[in-house]
């Protein structure tokens, strides 16, 4: 008796981030880096072009932005448009979800922009208290 073979969707079923050799672990990786927060932010509202989404992320080399959308689009999270035209033209929008995953990961950003002043006083006090400790 042939017993129905389980799709690969079926057989992984959940992650599990805390699992040393789970996919999502690289999956986390991407949406939570630095740049991949920023990316994906930075895509919520609209389509941009590269050099669009470099201007627009303060900091980031062309090298770790070009990685971190071909991170994203590996993981179905952007979209990679190419137009046929000279000088080339690429657009990067996000997929459905894509913006699910950046709407949780801009709640974050927003909370720490929200919590900065607080977070930076932590920070004073945690110093203050070193020095008072090695004095």
């Amino acid at each position: 008796m042939n017993t129905p073979r389980k799709s690969l969707r079926t057989q992984i079923g959940k992650g599990n981030v805390f699992a040393e050799l789970c996919p999502s672990r690289e999956v986390l990786k991407h949406v939570t880096s630095r740049w991949g927060v920023l990316v994906l932010v930075a895509l919520i509202d609209d389509t941009h072009r590269f050099s669009d989404l470099r201007r627009k992320i303060g900091g980031v080399s062309e090298k770790m932005l070009s990685q971190t959308l071909q991170w994203l689009e590996s993981d179905g999270f952007v979209l990679r448009q190419a137009f046929p035209v000279v000088p080339p033209h690429v657009e990067y929008s996000l997929t459905p979800m894509g913006r699910e995953v950046a709407e949780h990961v801009e709640k974050l950003a927003d909370w720490i922009e929200d919590n900065i002043a607080s977070i930076l006083e932590a920070r004073v006090q945690l110093a203050e208290a070193e020095l008072a400790r090695l004095n």
